[in-house]
């Protein structure tokens, strides 16, 4: 699923989009994408609400509404928001499928959501494993408050991230930092790369860590998502930006998806191994 980067991404294209539209119509063809509403209640409660702007926490899409109410989405594992203007091109985000983006609606098509200008917001998903949900504020309140700090909030300093490995120190630094419920938005590509950067094994234990190693790796996730951000989120295996080009991170990645292949910094090869349920990748000379 795309992490913070690729959302903050998508929600900065589709907000140039979407701000200010009145929505006509509504219509979802799978009950769990939008529950716990049922359909026939979420399509109505939709009709003739105004988009306020659309923004992020985690790895959620927050889409507000003039009567306070928002649209939250998770796109999951392969989900994809596709934004169709009246003419011109469209305005592509998340897991493009094979034929995704063609004949729209198609088979992949979950919700349709047409706008007073003729434009139209679908949200796609093969697996049907990503949702929206209308929510109330207090509701998304809830929803939200079981996320971690925002890793380029002021709150993530180095003294909160000793914290976070201090309550759980029979943990890895990935399992740490996959932990949502204590840091929100960071996945397997950004872990990766900030224990390379800050030169620590993901897979070493944070009891193992001195106060300048935690102090570099609070600094290198932050430097990673940042870079991140300005090249657009990372093009690995099948992500592409909203405006429906690549993420131009993908030339910067010094470890992920680059098993077998020569340490940019030592030529050492980067290995792989599975660690914390997901494919780990590092340099064994550069991390310690």
């Amino acid at each position: 699923m795309p992490e913070l980067p690729e959302v903050e991404t998508i929600v900065r294209d589709l907000n140039k989009n979407l701000k200010n539209k009145k929505i006509k119509k509504v219509t979802a063809d799978h009950a769990k994408t939008v529950a716990p509403l049922s359909i026939s209640t979420f399509t109505k409660r939709l009709k003739g609400q105004v988009i306020e702007d659309v923004k992020r926490q985690a790895k959620v899409i927050i889409i507000t509404l003039a009567d306070r109410d928002f649209i939250l989405t998770h796109l999951k594992m392969t989900g994809q928001l596709i934004y169709q203007p009246k003419t011109g091109t469209l305005v592509v985000g998340g897991h493009p499928q094979p034929g995704g983006g063609v004949d729209l609606p198609n088979k992949f098509t979950r919700i349709v959501m047409t706008f007073e200008d003729g434009s139209t917001l679908y949200f796609n998903d093969m697996r049907k494993f990503g949702w929206m949900r209308l929510m109330s504020k207090s509701d998304m309140e809830k929803y939200l408050q079981d996320y971690g700090v925002e890793p380029l909030s002021k709150e993530f300093t180095t003294e909160k991230l000793r914290e976070i490995f201090d309550r759980f120190p029979n943990r890895t630094i990935k399992q740490s930092l996959f932990d949502q419920t204590k840091i929100a938005g960071l996945g397997n590509i950004y872990i990766d790369e900030a224990c390379f950067l800050s030169g620590l094994k993901p897979d070493r234990k944070v009891t193992t860590l001195k106060d300048e190693d935690i102090e570099n790796l609070k600094k290198s996730i932050v430097e990673v998502l940042k870079l991140s951000i300005k090249k657009r989120g990372t093009s690995a295996r099948n992500y592409v930006t909203a405006d429906g080009t690549k993420g131009g991170f993908v030339t910067h990645l010094n470890v992920y998806s680059r098993a077998g292949e020569d340490c940019k910094v030592c030529s050492i090869k980067i290995s792989k191994i599975k660690h914390a349920g997901r494919g780990t990748h590092f340099c064994t000379n550069c991390q310690k």
